[in-house]
């Protein structure tokens, strides 16, 4: 793991940093080609990213503190602050409302722009989240004897401290420590391939998928399906059910998507 890369005077450069800003060059990238397709205006991928940017980082930023209500009661300034402690999907529905407004705004239909949106999205997240992987945050899965098990006690979460709330893991150990150096499932690196497979698939078939609607409607269902697996190997606390957080949110979005496509099948052709 390499969490700080390099330095430049008194500059600090963060791999966690260096692959989100990769990730959304890369969105705003096939955003606008596809835009271009559409014969809309492609500059229009840079506003639509750079909203995506801002309210992605303080919907994340809030759901967060959501999260950790009793950390941020204690000591607002800090927790609201610190640059750490982002959850995706709080950014997720911000910035959809937030590029929804935007539409309205420049007077071209939500459908469409989610739509170009979200090949770019899926694409746009599955590098971001190598971010996680080379920082060694704590995003990573239980340990694991597969032969890519990865070695994050160089990351700024190690095992021992990542693993401490979960006594079903450290119960394994001696003193209920998970040593540093325990290789663990590197989910960040699967959901960057299951990400990157995902693209290829409806970038490809993006033409034929209709009507306006349909291709973020299938965007739902399938990150929600991926997020929605991937959690099975993270350490991440399950509250209802057995399942965590993301898992619980993710159901009503592959819900969502499921009823769309649904809808859009049964819809008149010319309509």
């Amino acid at each position: 793991m390499c969490p700080r890369l390099f330095q430049i005077g008194p500059i600090s450069i963060y791999s966690f940093g260096l692959m989100m800003a990769l990730g959304f060059l890369t969105a705003n990238y096939f955003l606008a080609l596809d835009l271009k397709r559409r014969k809309l205006d492609p500059s229009i991928a840079n506003n639509i990213i750079l909203i995506g940017l801002v309210a992605g980082i303080v919907g994340s930023k809030l759901l967060f503190l959501v999260e950790s209500w009793s950390d941020f009661v204690a000591d607002p300034l800090r927790e609201a602050l610190s640059p750490s402690g982002l959850t995706w999907y709080g950014g997720f529905i911000l910035a959809t409302l937030c590029i929804y407004g935007y539409s309205r705004k420049i007077k071209i239909g939500f459908k469409i722009i989610s739509d170009a949106t979200s090949p770019a999205l899926l694409l746009g997240y599955g590098v971001a989240r190598l971010g996680c992987h080379f920082a060694g945050d704590g995003d990573y899965g239980f340990p694991t004897n597969l032969p890519w098990g990865t070695d994050y006690s160089k990351g700024t979460y190690p095992p021992s401290v990542a693993f401490r709330p979960f006594p079903e893991i450290t119960s394994h150990y001696p003193n209920g420590i998970v040593p540093d150096n325990t290789p663990c499932h590197p989910t960040p690196v699967y959901e960057f391939i299951l990400c990157t497979i995902l693209f290829m698939v409806m970038w490809k078939y993006r033409r034929s998928i209709k009507p306006d609607g349909a291709m973020f409607a299938l965007y739902l269902l399938i990150a929600g399906a991926e997020r929605f697996s991937i959690e099975f190997f993270r350490i991440n606390p399950r509250f209802a059910f057995g399942l965590s957080e993301a898992q619980l949110i993710s159901i009503p979005l592959m819900l969502l998507g499921t009823l769309l496509l649904i809808y859009y099948r049964k819809m008149p052709r010319a309509q």
